[in-house]
């Protein structure tokens, strides 16, 4: 990267990488009885479809956003469910299992959709179909934060998935792909990228375990 290049920039790189690397799911420091402005969310969504791969004049996706209360506690207990029959005998961090206990709480969740459904095709279907999807999940995320919202990408209540689309009516067309709690997180925006294996063991330069990196 040149000086050049940094000129023509429109952006402060370091922020944006800032936000790359220290968007974290938030399970604990969640305050549950901020509400949350409608256009908050609504302003996050349209930032997330621009980050969201569609072909030709395809819009596929879809945001389900709960709010009522009623059907927040019914996704609760479904999560809740589903999360100790998976947790079982498990050593389970006491952090993961106050969210399970804590969701319902949240004064919004929302679960990213998308258009058709892949579960009896090939892993090539299913690769496409949750990669026009999953991007916007992971920009809706990053753009909750810099608003100040916290958000943890679960995927327990999916075992429930008809349950939850029966409760929602969402048509059986539709593809749930993950589902975020959100809340405002209490505290200063004070998180920090952790510790990651050196990039230089997940890199394969041309061939599956070549570490040898190509002269520029």
């Amino acid at each position: 990267m040149t000086e050049q290049d940094d000129k023509h920039r429109p952006y402060d790189r370091d922020s944006v990488d800032h936000v790359l690397t220290t968007t974290r799911s938030v399970r604990r420091r969640l305050d549950f009885d901020r509400p949350i402005e409608p256009e908050v969310i609504e302003e996050c969504i349209a930032i997330a479809i621009q980050a969201a791969p569609g072909g030709g004049e395809a819009r596929p996706w879809h945001f389900m956003v709960v709010t009522d209360e009623a059907k927040r506690d019914v996704i609760g207990g479904l999560y809740r469910e589903g999360f100790y029959q998976f947790a079982g005998a498990r050593p389970m961090r006491p952090v993961i299992a106050y969210l399970a206990d804590n969701i319902h709480r949240c004064p919004v969740l929302i679960i990213p959709c998308i258009d058709g459904r892949a579960e009896n095709d090939g892993a090539g279907a299913q690769a496409s179909l949750y990669g026009q999807i999953l991007p916007a999940a992971w920009s809706l995320q990053m753009a909750l934060r810099t608003r100040g919202l916290g958000t943890a990408w679960t995927g327990i209540h999916l075992r429930y998935a008809n349950e939850v689309a029966e409760l929602l009516a969402i048509p059986d067309t539709i593809t749930q792909a993950t589902l975020f709690p959100v809340a405002y997180f209490t505290g200063d925006d004070n998180f920090k990228a952790v510790e990651r294996p050196p990039v230089s063991e997940v890199i394969h330069w041309d061939a599956w375990g070549s570490r040898d990196k190509p002269i520029a």
